[in-house]
């Protein structure tokens, strides 16, 4: 209105929060939470071994970092890179997808390069959905999973993920109802939090339920080269007719080391690439070349037969069984997994069982104030994951011990009293 500032009558506005409605319901706040009391272990003298988020502790190799620094010096990489990503760097994509599944892709319409997987996992259900729609997403998962369907204003329908199923979603439970509303459904093989697996029958499965109620599977291969015990995550993608109906998240992060850089690539569907690429062009101008140049080097680094690509999954293969081994020894049995950085451990027995049991949370907490051990209580993935915490293997095989010695001497001194 002529001569009237928006600012002109506050009466009714003095306390506007200037927070969206929806943040609320991005999902859970449980990493702010755990870095409040990893602040409150710390300030009690507490020698902090941190096991709660899943940050690689290394980075990637010594010629990657020498591409990057390179790059970085030379002035024409500072140009706006474009949000699909170089050609070169989609068509090295392509070429490891061959290299490591056998799946052919065409670089420049069925691979689009992100800004870490989760740019992708943000976006997507915006770029492919409207308001009101229905996506299928695990529970427990990622927070993102559902976090991206609150922003986009998309109905989640939680699909359980428990043991008796070894954490695998039950397909044949989701109700015709809900395979006919879905736009998408979003799986996560080797999974976070869970390290559950799935083989190619299970695939199968999946891609002729997609097909016959025209869902977009969304598959999450974060973990791809963190497999153990001669064990090789697979693609989607490998699955017959599975290009037409699905696209799969890549992601440096995990596999190389190179979780700072912020980059990553979705492979699969042209018709979803083409839109969230759409979305992408009017909110970002793309990944910093160089970084894109050291992510080549580090693709030409795997599909060198010269070089030992076993580095990764060697590491955390080895940080997994001294854990894992060391809990054993202390009276706390937790399955190994197959894959992934992390392992998901259920409560021991006697905070589960006692009169008045422990939540995941109440454990996650006062493990942590009394001992310096930051875990992921499972609840915060969602509600199936109480009962649970996540345990990220990032650190050294001998800090890795003396937290599975300080968990004992936790579960000694409360777990008696039960």
């Amino acid at each position: 209105m002529k001569g009237k500032s928006r600012w002109t009558d506050l009466t009714n506005h003095a306390t506007r929060p200037w927070r969206a409605d929806k943040l609320s319901r991005l999902g859970s706040s449980i990493f702010a939470e755990v870095a409040a009391w990893k602040k409150e272990a710390e300030m009690a003298g507490r020698d902090l071994i941190d096991l709660s988020i899943g940050s690689p502790d290394l980075g990637p190799t010594e010629a990657v970092r020498r591409v990057l620094s390179e790059a970085v010096l030379d002035e024409k990489n500072y140009t706006y890179p474009g949000s699909a990503g170089s050609d070169a760097f989609r068509e090295k994509c392509a070429a490891w997808m061959e290299h490591r599944f056998d799946v052919r892709l065409d670089p420049k319409a069925e691979v689009l390069s992100l800004m870490g997987s989760q740019d992708g996992l943000a976006h997507l259900a915006q770029a492919i959905c409207n308001p009101g729609d229905l996506a299928i997403v695990p529970n427990p998962g990622y927070p993102i999973y559902a976090g991206s369907l609150a922003i986009a204003g998309v109905k989640a329908y939680e699909l359980p993920l428990r043991e008796e199923h070894d954490f695998l979603p039950d397909l044949e439970s989701i109700p015709d109802e809900i395979w006919k509303q879905a736009v998408f459904i979003l799986l996560n093989f080797p999974g976070n939090p869970i390290a559950a697996t799935a083989d190619g029958p299970y695939f199968e499965r999946l891609v002729a339920l997609a097909q016959k109620w025209n869902v977009l599977i969304v598959h999450d291969l974060a973990y791809s080269e963190m497999g153990f015990d001669g064990y090789r995550p697979p693609s989607i993608l490998e699955t017959p007719g599975a290009i037409e109906t699905a696209v799969e998240f890549h992601s440096f992060s995990k596999s190389f080391n190179m979780a700072g850089c912020r980059i990553g690539f979705l492979a699969g569907n042209r018709d979803v690439l083409a839109s969230l690429l759409e979305l992408k062009n009017n909110i970002d101008y793309g990944v910093f070349g160089p970084i894109q140049t050291a992510a080549i080097a580090a693709l030409e680094q795997a599909m060198d037969p010269s070089q030992s690509t076993a580095g990764v999954a060697g590491l955390y293969e080895r940080r997994r069984d001294a854990l894992i081994d060391a809990l054993e020894r202390e009276g706390w049995p937790v399955p190994k997994p197959k894959a992934t950085m992390f392992a998901w451990a259920k409560l021991p027995a006697a905070f589960l069982e006692s009169a008045e049991p422990w939540s995941s949370r109440q454990f996650a907490r006062e493990l942590l104030i009394a001992t310096g051990v930051a875990v992921i209580p499972g609840d915060g993935f969602g509600s199936e994951g109480e009962g649970y915490v996540r345990i990220a293997l990032v650190q050294e095989e001998a800090r890795l011990r003396e937290a599975a010695a300080r968990i004992g001497q936790f579960i000694t001194m409360h777990g008696n009293t039960k």
